[in-house]
């Protein structure tokens, strides 16, 4: 196996100190006063032997991996996975390389990574937090981390934030029911959760059934990998409430498997039930009929969040910014599954 070169053996190669090596490699040949034609020398070398510097070392001499730690509840979620990709890509874009995992939305299980992300040294955090973890992101923040949090905050802990209007996102979806569907009766199943962002859900859902003296009929379920684990009380609440005309399902997680539920119990959408959810994705848009859905702007969600950490993680620390909350509008995108057909009168 080949020997992998270190900035000794190649000092040792050019017959030169390892530390004016070490400054070429780290672009301070000019500041040291090293002449153009040692610099040369050495670039020439190290192209030819294709040396590539141990990361991990340069980190510890420097202070700075030039990585970003991202936790998402669940990449393999449409939402997560695409923000973790246009993060993945813009971070790159900047000079920093991203790396990530999921939390299952587990106190522990966060507090586990965030030990392997200290492990690997990385320089900012980028979290979907779930609740309990506030004392560890504190930790983070007061040993000079930036850590900007998405999807939710913590209402406790001051840093950097971006999420979407999640009240009023579902607030508008239901009055779209009511006054353009014209339906009365409408669920909202969300899952079981403190978090601001599904509770903030629900309360736009209230406010608007309230707003027309409507009554609520609200089902929260535990979150659980195992889709069987929630497809059953999705089952249970829409037997047991028959008489329900839509529902709103609070994220697209529920809303495919709140699907799966409805053509297994045969109910055709609209005519039995209509359906709105919240993360418009593929399936909402191909399902027959289409589903009306809530987007939220995916693009900028994730331009602002690392717009936000490249700033913190490049600024000086004598200049650090005030904490930045953004607050994006979503769109609600009205199909079929949410529209009454017009009969024609006989």
């Amino acid at each position: 196996m080949k020997k992998k070169l270190s900035i000794v053996d190649i000092a040792n190669q050019l017959n030169i100190s390892k530390t004016t090596v070490s400054f070429i490699l780290n672009g301070l040949a000019k500041e040291k006063r090293i002449s153009d034609e040692v610099v040369e020398r050495v670039l020439k070398f190290v192209k030819e032997v294709e040396y590539k510097p141990n990361s991990l070392a340069k980190s510890l001499r420097t202070g700075k991996s030039n990585t970003i730690g991202l936790m998402v509840e669940d990449i393999s979620n449409h939402f997560f996975a695409n923000i973790a990709r246009l993060i993945e890509d813009k971070a790159y874009e900047n000079g920093f390389k991203l790396t990530y995992c999921s939390t299952d939305n587990k106190t522990d299980k966060t507090r586990e990574m965030i030990a392997m992300f200290r492990d690997r040294r990385v320089d900012g955090y980028i979290i979907a937090p779930p609740e309990g973890i506030e004392e560890d992101i504190a930790q983070l923040i007061s040993e000079g981390f930036p850590v900007v949090l998405f999807d939710r905050y913590l209402t406790n802990i001051t840093t950097d934030y971006v999420v979407v209007d999640n009240f009023f996102a579902t607030y508008n979806a239901t009055k779209h029911l009511i006054n353009q569907g014209g339906f009365r009766n409408i669920g909202f199943v969300n899952f079981t959760s403190n978090q601001t962002q599904l509770q903030q859900r629900m309360q736009g859902y209230k406010m608007a059934m309230n707003e027309h003296n409507l009554k609520t009929y609200i089902k929260e379920i535990v979150y659980h990998p195992d889709q069987e684990l929630i497809t059953k009380p999705i089952n249970a609440f829409l037997k047991k409430h028959d008489f329900l005309d839509a529902v709103l399902f609070g994220t697209n997680h529920l809303g495919a498997c709140g699907l799966r539920v409805i053509k297994e119990l045969g109910l055709t959408i609209p005519d039995d039930i209509a359906v709105v959810s919240f993360d418009d994705y593929e399936l909402f848009q191909m399902y027959n009929p289409p589903i009306t859905a809530i987007a939220q702007p995916i693009d900028k969600i994730a331009d602002k969040i690392i717009s936000i950490m490249v700033q913190r993680l490049t600024q000086n620390s004598s200049d650090k910014a005030e904490t930045e909350t953004v607050m994006m509008p979503t769109e609600l995108f009205v199909r079929e599954s949410s529209i009454k057909k017009l009969t024609m009168a006989g």
